[in-house]
């Protein structure tokens, strides 16, 4: 059984960027264009305080970030949740990208530059993250505020 004490806020952090970095991490990422909200699952990776998703330039998802340049991300089961408010920072051919293509295909162990077609890496920013377990983590849930760390 998992231990279900509240956490500090550092240990929070700790578990969040843990979480973010794990190999074969996927998320959940939410846009939305004109009231329309769209969620999908994506792989993701952590790279340099960053997350980088991949995905057709083409995708409602793409075209939301292009339109609006905000999302959010969320990491991990109901009960050990990061949440992850972003800003599109970058968006990468990924013919063009470099080391931050080399980073994304090490942790999502998938790489789109295999894949032709209109890929990219969408690069987002964190301007908020939460990580909360049960409803007693609540209180103190935000570890980033307006890009950077309360700890």
């Amino acid at each position: 059984m998992p231990d279900l004490t509240i956490r500090p806020t550092a240990q929070r952090k700790a578990d969040a960027l843990a979480r973010l970095s794990t190999r074969h991490q996927d998320a959940w990422v939410a846009t939305a264009d004109g009231g329309a909200a769209h969620l999908v699952p994506l792989s993701i990776a952590w790279v340099d305080e960053r997350l980088v998703i991949a995905l057709d330039g083409t995708s409602v998802t793409a075209r939301n970030l292009a339109a609006t340049v905000r999302a959010r991300v969320a990491v991990g089961p109901t009960r050990d949740v990061v949440v992850a408010d972003v800003v599109l920072e970058a968006t990468l051919p990924v013919a063009d990208a470099g080391e931050v293509g080399e980073a994304y295909a090490a942790q999502a162990d998938w790489d789109p530059r295999a894949s032709g077609g209109t890929y990219q890496y969408l690069v987002l920013a964190p301007r908020r993250i939460q990580a909360w377990r049960e409803a007693d983590e609540i209180a103190g849930r935000t570890i980033m505020r307006d890009g950077a760390w309360v700890v």
